[in-house]
């Protein structure tokens, strides 16, 4: 099974960016379309971005025009790059396939993203 790997993630402060990673340990072709997720204490898991193997995207309407998503097949790895970021954006990011499957898919221990002055 092809395990995923987030980083990136970091404090910064209301209006700052951060660009974070996802690294598979094989090809994430084998996924088709993927995503990146968030969770907030509290909260419900929630889509924030995905896009697919042909680079068709679908952004949450929170994130519209702040979080491009990307993939580099190449490289194995999904990236989201954070910018503008509000203090309600924090929350654990992970990413996965999408969409994810409870019967297929698992959740990695995501990276943190913390937003405050």
């Amino acid at each position: 099974q092809v395990q995923l790997v987030e980083s990136g993630g970091g404090w910064v402060q209301p209006g700052g960016s951060l660009r974070l990673s996802c690294v598979a340990s094989g090809s994430i072709l084998s996924f088709g379309a993927m995503g990146w997720y968030r969770q907030a204490p509290g909260k419900q898991r929630e889509l924030v971005a995905s896009i697919d193997s042909g680079g068709h995207l679908t952004y949450a309407d929170f994130v519209k025009g702040r979080f491009p998503i990307s993939r580099d097949n190449a490289k194995n790895t999904l990236y989201l790059q954070m910018s503008s970021l509000k203090p309600e954006d924090t929350a654990v990011y992970y990413c996965a396939r999408f969409p994810f499957s409870r019967w297929f898919d698992s959740w990695g221990q995501g990276t943190q993203v913390t937003v405050s002055s």
